[in-house]
């Protein structure tokens, strides 16, 4: 990996990353095997991306997902003991016993995905780039401005003073990307006024590698199963619990999580600190502009009930990276509207079912209603029964 210098001819680029976050980093990866020139753009110091911190997160990864990060030659890279398969996954209502359940025998497949920390993900992902010749990052500088007025490339203002040149700007800087708002883009914003609390916790009981979402009335527990006797636990609860529960000490909050839990996995003890998060999804009104694209959270900012966010994050750099080497095959300039275009409609129609399903979802199990109640049981068993539907699940999974 190269570093930037003032050089004029070092400021023409192909393509332009904004932000250096796992998506922004495996776009990036994605053209190692090209002579396209990159820029990635980040406001975090190079040493604070080759060593991200633990942030509580694990990463649930569908089998597609593993897939792209091998090809890009990051999977390999990750000690196989952190990983975890995930075996089935279970969804509870209320106080009923009664679940829908997904099974690695319904997707046909050894499991249904993996469980990887984040930490990992992205320290992984930014040493695979560090090999990358042709890809040149520019650390510790803010994006200022963005002109797409040019009919041949995209010119952007750095807080350094620098100046670039792409034929292709594309961001990838967070649900609260600053580059969207540059741009003039606005995002339907969905604040559900509640946060999610993540940590992970060493257990009694073994998990026995099934993922549990348990919606009380109250709040919603989540685990994902890791290492030994150890899952990833999410809570997600009001702002005023939230804030209770993050100033609570240790052995108090172990005993309230295992409360919680109604005694599902015995005794639990926290490893680790806790983290916050709210719960804020994001949907852009639209994925391009005049050579300019949105990938990744910055695309669409989903709500983590389902595990989705990277994935879908990874599914549109695929199909971005596959309009562009397209459109290079075929002798097209691919900043072109028409092809971003294409991009655009792949992953809109991708990305909108998952998004308004899983906030669907999510309005429904929080509802303590005495019709959302009834409703919350009809629809498990609805989705249990009824193959189609099922199916329809499953198949995100792959």
């Amino acid at each position: 990996m190269n570093i930037m210098n003032s050089k004029k001819n070092k400021m023409i680029f192909d393509i332009a990353i904004i932000g250096a976050g796992p998506v922004g980093i495996a776009f990036a990866c994605s053209f190692s095997k090209t002579n396209m020139k990159i820029a990635i753009i980040e406001k975090q110091p190079k040493k604070i991306l080759a060593n991200p911190k633990i942030d509580g997160r694990e990463i649930a990864l569908t089998h597609r997902s593993a897939d792209i990060l091998k090809e890009l030659n990051v999977w390999q890279s990750i000690p196989a003991k952190l990983i975890t398969t995930i075996k089935e996954a279970r969804v509870l209502n209320g106080n009923s016993k009664y679940f829908l359940d997904f099974t690695h025998r319904q997707l046909k497949k050894e499991c249904l995905g993996y469980l990887v920390p984040n930490n990992l993900i992205r320290k992984y992902l930014y040493e695979r780039l560090t090999n990358l010749s042709n890809v040149n990052l520019i650390d510790k500088a803010n994006c200022i401005s963005i002109d797409t007025s040019n009919n041949e490339y995209s010119s952007i203002q750095l807080s350094n003073g620098e100046k670039i040149k792409a034929s292709l700007v594309v961001a990838s800087d967070s649900r609260f990307s600053e580059s969207r708002t540059l741009m003039g883009i606005s995002a339907f914003i969905h604040d559900f006024n509640k946060n999610m609390i993540v940590c992970r916790m060493e257990h009694e009981k073994p998990h026995n590698n099934i993922a549990y979402e348990f919606f009380r009335y109250t709040q919603t527990q989540a685990s994902l199963p890791y290492v030994n006797k150890q899952s990833s636990i999410v809570t997600t609860v009001s702002k005023e619990t939230s804030t209770s529960l993050m100033k609570m000490n240790d052995k108090k909050f172990n005993k309230e999580i295992q409360n919680n839990f109604k005694n599902f996995f015995g005794k639990m003890k926290l490893i680790g600190k806790r983290y916050s998060y709210p719960m804020i999804t994001v949907y852009s009104k639209k994925f391009v502009a005049r050579r300019f694209a949105l990938i990744g959270d910055a695309a669409v900012g989903m709500h983590p009930v389902t595990a989705h966010g990277f994935n879908l994050g990874l599914k549109g750099l695929e199909i971005i990276t596959k309009e562009i080497k397209s459109a290079i095959e075929r002798k097209i300039d691919f900043g072109l509207p028409l092809v971003l275009r294409r991009y655009q409609s792949k992953l809109h129609r991708v990305a909108i079912p998952i998004y308004l399903s899983t906030n669907g979802i999510v309005s429904l199990y929080t509802n303590t209603t005495v019709p959302a109640m009834l409703a919350r049981q009809f629809v498990l068993r609805a989705v249990n029964i009824i193959k189609p539907i099922k199916q329809t699940f499953l198949q995100v999974l792959r």
